[in-house]
């Protein structure tokens, strides 16, 4: 049908969070292993406005939509580049984990990146 899988969308906004947290110094990498601490995705959301094409060039528009004590919500936007266009919007909501999976509140050090 020469148009993108469903699914892909949930994965943009994966990159589009990484890059988000790359620009503002966040190396998630790090943040694991410094504080043995993880970003589990306990909800994710997508709204699909107009399908995107194999070969579309798109923008990941990502920002923080709510953050908390354990909890971080990111926003997206999925727009084709030319013409500029709308394709999908949603969010993931993000709970900080332990090594053993139970929640826990954020190191300090790395609250300041998402306010």
């Amino acid at each position: 049908m020469g148009l993108v899988y469903y699914a892909n969308y949930l994965v943009w906004f994966e990159v589009g969070r990484a890059e988000f947290c790359r620009q503002r110094g966040f190396a998630y990498r790090d943040f694991e292993q410094e504080n043995g601490a993880y970003l589990a995705v306990a909800e994710a959301q997508c709204s699909y406005h107009t399908p995107a094409r194999y070969d579309d060039l798109l923008v990941i528009r990502t920002r923080v939509d709510q953050f908390r004590k354990r909890t971080v919500r990111f926003a997206y936007e999925i727009v084709r580049k030319e013409p500029e266009t709308l394709l999908a919007s949603g969010s993931t909501l993000h709970v900080v984990l332990d090594s053993h999976g139970r929640p826990k509140s954020f190191p300090t050090a790395y609250r300041g990146y998402f306010r």
